[in-house]
């Protein structure tokens, strides 16, 4: 595996790649990696012969900068991962590279990045664009792959993507999930026991979700159920809930109190002391 601490270096492998007629797969993350981004890394290498990854803590998508200061970074053991896993190359950037002096230049989709879950997290989707835009047109991938429990962040991409005229592709991969059913997230190394065990909620409102919709119950009804199961958890605070139509991300054209009729997308976040944690689910009639 060749580790690239510079733009020009991962160019340089990425041409060599091209050069011997292999495609390339990209896998963009933030490090502190786990078997949810291996299943990223396990779904490139189906579809391409050269995998690359990038491992770079973007800071113009947290809007605390204690957030920032707290992200785990576990460097050695990530590469040890990516390694482990078939990853060919890995891009690991200064900031100050990825964002030189003077830059200016923004990326954002007007609409998706701004409601529902950007709502709760301003700036958030429009930091997210910007990276991958500038990660994209580093490393020129055939394809890119990202987690779907990020689900908000994986509509833009999709969005941007289209709109550019990036000519990349772009898979979700599913949700990888704990024994216990919590959605693997690096930020779940920061929770204390107590929230570790409280996060469960997430998963038990969206199992209590989809029992609902089974039995014919409405939107309103999906939504009741899930703010129950959270409120009887006193270490969780709901801190945004949204019931819409897959990919769009529009409002339900059904009426919300007739049993469900189409497809939803639920996604979830809520705090658990100092840390935000997200979860979704697709649901079909």
């Amino acid at each position: 595996m060749q580790l690239c601490r510079s733009i020009a270096a991962i160019r340089d492998a990425v041409a060599g790649f091209r050069a011997e007629g292999h495609g390339v797969g990209l896998v963009t993350t933030m490090g502190a990696l786990h078997d949810g981004h291996m299943s990223l890394i396990a779904a490139a290498r189906r579809d391409h012969t050269r995998v690359v990854a990038t491992i770079f803590v973007n800071p113009t998508q947290f809007g605390d900068p204690k957030d920032l200061d707290n992200y785990p970074r576990t460097e050695k053991a990530d590469l040890k991962k990516l390694e482990a896993a078939g990853c060919d190359a890995v891009l690991i950037p200064r900031a100050d590279e990825i964002y030189p002096e003077g830059d200016e230049t923004i990326v954002e989709t007007r609409d998706l990045a701004v409601r529902l879950h950007g709502a709760v997290r301003p700036g958030h989707f429009r930091g997210v664009a910007t990276v991958v835009t500038k990660l994209f047109n580093i490393t020129r991938p055939d394809a890119a792959y990202f987690g779907e429990k990020d689900y908000q962040q994986l509509q833009v991409i999709r969005r941007m993507t289209r709109d550019l005229h990036m000519g990349i592709e772009i898979h979700g991969v599913p949700t990888l999930r704990e024994a216990d059913g919590l959605a693997m997230s690096s930020r779940n190394v920061r929770l204390t026991p107590e929230d570790r065990t409280a996060a469960l909620c997430l998963s038990r409102a969206l199992d209590r979700a989809e029992r609902v919709a089974a039995e014919g119950g409405s939107p309103r009804a999906i939504e009741d159920a899930i703010r129950a199961c959270l409120a009887d958890e006193p270490r969780a605070t709901l801190t945004g809930l949204d019931i819409v139509a897959p990919e769009s991300l529009e409002p339900l054209a059904q009426d919300p109190d007739a049993a469900l009729s189409e497809p939803i997308a639920i996604m979830i976040s809520a705090q658990f002391g100092e840390v935000l944690l997200i979860d979704q689910r697709e649901i079909t009639p």
